[in-house]
């Protein structure tokens, strides 16, 4: 069980067993406290996610679900993480900041240039791929909204490839059999 601090985030609107996003993992609020709520984490998650690496007071990116009146902003994320990466390269370029991020083999063929990813919750555009990393632009905002000033070379996060490449592959594989 994890104990969210969501002082940040109001709650009012949120149910027991509705779905808000830690870190780009979806998870179920199990019971409110005072500043925040309890959620169960599966074994499963926390082999396959970064929350296994959160430590008492660690920051991370809270989202509730989307709603059928929401404005969508980005692209469609499930919180259905599909590997955790790592950072290997941060600089500044200009206002914003430059991030090169590896992601596990199984899942470069779904990182497209200028198609989307979600890194830790955050819906992002990729600029550029080489093999297994690809590369972000980060402008100034969701440099100091999101978790991404606080990453550093070596840094893991959770990554959502775009689920319609996903299904593109899967309707694909399934006309060849």
């Amino acid at each position: 069980r994890l104990l969210i601090n969501s002082a940040d985030l109001p709650l009012d609107n949120v149910e027991l067993g509705a779905s808000i996003a830690i870190n780009g993992v979806c998870l179920t609020a199990v019971e409110f406290v005072e500043k925040g709520f309890w959620v169960d984490v599966s074994i499963e998650t926390l082999t396959h996610t970064t929350l296994g690496d959160l430590q008492e007071g660690s920051a991370v990116n809270l989202e509730k679900s989307l709603t059928p009146s929401s404005f969508l902003g980005g692209h469609l994320v499930s919180g259905h993480v599909d590997g955790v990466g790592e950072i290997v390269e941060r600089y500044e370029d200009g206002r914003s900041w430059r991030f090169a991020i590896r992601s596990p083999e199984p899942f470069a063929k779904y990182i497209a240039q200028k198609g989307s990813i979600c890194v830790d919750g955050t819906s992002l555009t990729v600029n550029a791929v080489s093999g297994a990393v690809f590369e972000l632009n980060i402008i100034p905002h969701t440099f100091d909204e999101t978790l991404f000033g606080d990453y550093q070379v070596g840094s893991r996060v959770n990554l959502e490839v775009d689920v319609i490449a996903r299904y593109l592959e899967r309707m694909s594989a399934y006309q060849s059999e």
